[in-house]
């Protein structure tokens, strides 16, 4: 089952950084058991555009739209078994401490 894992800031991270995971290792040990299919850092919230079509009109806005402390800063695409793999695979990830993680399945295809 595939998962979006939306990694984000937090305003309360964990204040106990004894045993901190490092991120290039969490990286490679889950690309070798391809539980990660594809990831990536997002560039600074000031680089960001959001899109809205209003009655026709476009309107666009510098930066995200919602005004909130905690914003996605990468994301992961992940192959689990199920759900509490998934879990795991976020458990492990730095940010699980450092911010937080939002693990999403992705929408069964519909019949067209």
């Amino acid at each position: 089952m595939r998962y979006l894992m939306f990694v984000c800031t937090d305003a309360e991270p964990d204040q106990d950084q004894t045993d901190w995971p490092d991120i290039e290792a969490w990286v490679a040990d889950n690309d070798a058991r391809g539980r990660r299919l594809d990831g990536h850092e997002l560039a600074a919230t000031s680089a960001a555009t959001t899109v809205r079509v209003r009655d026709g009109e476009l309107l666009l806005c510098d930066g995200p739209f919602a005004e909130t402390k905690e914003v996605i800063v990468g994301y992961d695409i992940l192959d689990c078994a199920d759900l509490d793999e998934a879990i795991e695979v976020a458990r492990t990830h730095p940010m699980a401490r450092a911010g937080r993680i939002e693990l999403r399945p992705f929408a069964a295809p519909t019949d067209v």
